[in-house]
C-alpha cells in the first residue's frame, strides 16, 4: 500500500481493524478495494488465473462463490496455483444457503479462505436459521477467519422484517415502508454481529455490509448504521447495473459516505458487457478513491474534452496510450519504486489551457489545436523542456516519462 497518508485530510470514523490475511479493514488503515471473481469456481484453473488478472489489477482482496461441494473442494487447488504463480491475495468465501454444510464437509476450505461472507438472510428458516448460524460463526472461530455479516435488501430476513413492522405499527407515528426497510437491514446486521460474538467471535472479527440498489437508501442505511456501532464497514452499491450507469451510480453513491469518513472497505459491482474486462470494478473503484485524495495507485492522466479547437483525434489517442502506459507500467513500478502512484501527467489539446494545465501536472504536453503550430511543448515540474514534432510523439513522450520516474522516485530496498 502507499507510504503516503492513505486518508487525505477527510475526517475518518473509527473503526476496529479487522485482519483478512495480509490486509487490514478498518483501524487506522487506508480504504481497501476488493472484487469477485465471475467463473465457476469449479473450474479451478480459470478461477485462479481470474484471481490473479483482479489481485494484478489492484484489488486487495477477492471474494469467489462457494456454492456446492465441487466448488468448496475447489478452493484449495485455487489458492496452490495462486501460490504458484506469486499470487498471495486475500479469499473470502461467498456463502449462500448451504455454508455451514460445506464447510464442515470440506474443512480444507475453511482454513484456505482468509475470510468467509455469510447472509442472515438465508443461512436458514426459524430454529435452523440460529442452528446453522451458530455452525458457521463456531468454525470461524476454530479456524480463527473473520466473518462479513452481508445484509442485502433483495435476501432480508423475513420474519426479521415481519417483527419490525409489527413494531412499528404500534408506534403514535408509525415509519413508511422504506424506513422499515433500512432498520430491519440494520437489525439483521447488528443482531447477526452480537449473536456471533455471543458464540465467541472476537469483535475485530466482524465485517459488517447493508447493501441496496438505490443511491439514496445506501446513504442513508450506512449513516444510520456507521452511528451506532464501530465495526468495519464494508461499502457497495448492490446491483449497481452496466456501464456508465452502474460506475455514476457507485461513485454517487460511495462517494458521499467516503466524504463523511464512512467505510473501510469497498466493492464496485459493476455488470460487465459480454466477455467484458472484469477488472474494470477494481479500476473505477481505485479512481474514486484516488479523486476523492483518500489513495494513490497509479498516476491518472489529466485530458482536455475537446472543442473545435481539437477536431484532430491525436490528443484523445494520446491521452489514452499514455494512460494505458502507466497503468501497465504500475505492475513494476509499485514493486521497484517509492511513491511514482502520485506522479500526475496531463495531455491537452490546444493552446487554450495546454501549456497551464500541463505546467501543473508533474509532466504534460500541450498538442497543437486546428491551426496551430504542429509542435507540441512538455513541460517537466512546471518547466519547458523540450518541443516534440513528428510522427514518434507517442513514444518520445512515454519516454520521457520513463526517465523521470527513474531519476524522481527512489527505489526500494
Amino acid at each position: 500500500m502507499p507510504d503516503h497518508n492513505p486518508r487525505g485530510p477527510l475526517p475518518r470514523r473509527r473503526s476496529l481493524g479487522v485482519r483478512v490475511g495480509k490486509v487490514l479493514i478498518g483501524g487506522e488503515a487506508p480504504v481497501v478495494v476488493q472484487s469477485m471473481t465471475n467463473t465457476d469456481t469449479v473450474d479451478d484453473f480459470a478461477t485462479a488465473m481470474q484471481i490473479a488478472q483482479l489481485s494484478r489489477a489492484g484489488s486487495e482482496i477477492v471474494r469467489l462463490t462457494v456454492n456446492n461441494r465441487e466448488a468448496a473442494a475447489a478452493v484449495v487447488k485455487i489458492r496452490n496455483r495462486l501460490l504458484t504463480m506469486g499470487i498471495d491475495v486475500p479469499l473470502v468465501g461467498d456463502f449462500h444457503f448451504n455454508g455451514h454444510k460445506l464447510l464442515a464437509e470440506v474443512p480444507e476450505c475453511a482454513e484456505a479462505l482468509d475470510k468467509l461472507r455469510i447472509n442472515p438472510g438465508n443461512v436458514g428458516k426459524g430454529a435452523r436459521r440460529d442452528e446453522q448460524f451458530a455452525q458457521l460463526i463456531e468454525i470461524a472461530c476454530k479456524y480463527d477467519k473473520p466473518v462479513r455479516i452481508g445484509v442485502n435488501w433483495g435476501s432480508l430476513d423475513q420474519l426479521l422484517l415481519a417483527r419490525i413492522m409489527d413494531e412499528n405499527a404500534k408506534r403514535a407515528v408509525p415509519k413508511n415502508a422504506v424506513e422499515i426497510m433500512r432498520e430491519a437491514m440494520i437489525a439483521s446486521a447488528l443482531e447477526s454481529a452480537d449473536r456471533a460474538v455471543e458464540l465467541g467471535l472476537p469483535a475485530d472479527h466482524i465485517i459488517l455490509s447493508c447493501k441496496v440498489s438505490g443511491v439514496q437508501d445506501l446513504i442513508a442505511v450506512y449513516r444510520d448504521l456507521a452511528a451506532c456501532c464501530d465495526y468495519a464497514l464494508h461499502l457497495g452499491l448492490t446491483e449497481a447495473g452496466m456501464g456508465s450507469k452502474g460506475i455514476v451510480a457507485s461513485t454517487a453513491a460511495l462517494s458521499v459516505l467516503l466524504q463523511e469518513g464512512i467505510g473501510d472497505t469497498l466493492r464496485v459491482s459493476l455488470t460487465p458487457e459480454p466477455n467484458g474486462d472484469r477488472t474494470k470494478e477494481v479500476v473505477v473503484a481505485q479512481e474514486i478513491l484516488q479523486t476523492m485524495g483518500l489513495r494513490a495507485f497509479t498516476p491518472l492522466v489529466a485530458a482536455c474534452p475537446g472543442c473545435g479547437r481539437t477536431t484532430s483525434t491525436y490528443f484523445q489517442e494520446l491521452a489514452q496510450d499514455i494512460q494505458t502506459y502507466v497503468r501497465e507500467q504500475m505492475v513494476h513500478w509499485k514493486v521497484e519504486r517509492i511513491g511514482v502512484e502520485n506522479m500526475s501527467l496531463a495531455v491537452m489539446g490546444c493552446v487554450v489551457n495546454g501549456p497551464g494545465e500541463s505546467k501543473h501536472a508533474n509532466i504534460g504536453i500541450s498538442l497543437p489545436g486546428t491551426g496551430e503550430e504542429p509542435v507540441a511543448p512538455v513541460y517537466v515540474d512546471g518547466e519547458r523542456v523540450v518541443t516534440l514534432r513528428g510522427d514518434n510523439i507517442s513514444a518520445e513522450f512515454r519516454q520521457i516519462i520513463e526517465d523521470y520516474v527513474a531519476r524522481t522516485y527512489p527505489t526500494r530496498l
